[in-house]
């Protein structure tokens, strides 16, 4: 789940684990955050997913409630180096 909503339509009070990306969420085996979000699944773990969350403020890392076990934190798919320049190192 992504929101609160989907957790309450699973029935969840509360994830096992919450992963937050700086990239968009999509279920698509290309993306690292869902491959792992489906395997840690499968294991038997809850798993919610931040995706692009407003850095500024606290309350989206609120969304999902504190999680059972831990955190998880990643960048996103792009190498900001890529996301910010071109091939010639010029700003995007």
């Amino acid at each position: 789940p992504t929101t609160r909503a989907e957790m309450d339509a699973l029935g969840w009070d509360s994830c096992d684990i919450v992963i937050v990306s700086g990239d968009a969420y999509v279920d698509h085996p290309s993306f690292g955050m869902a491959v792992i979000g489906r395997m840690l699944e499968n294991q038997g773990f809850r798993v919610g997913i931040i995706a692009q969350p407003d850095w500024l403020s606290a309350e989206p890392f609120k969304a999902l409630g504190k999680p059972n076990l831990f955190w998880g934190v990643t960048a996103g798919n792009m190498d900001s180096m890529i996301n910010r320049y071109t091939a010639d190192r010029k700003l995007r």
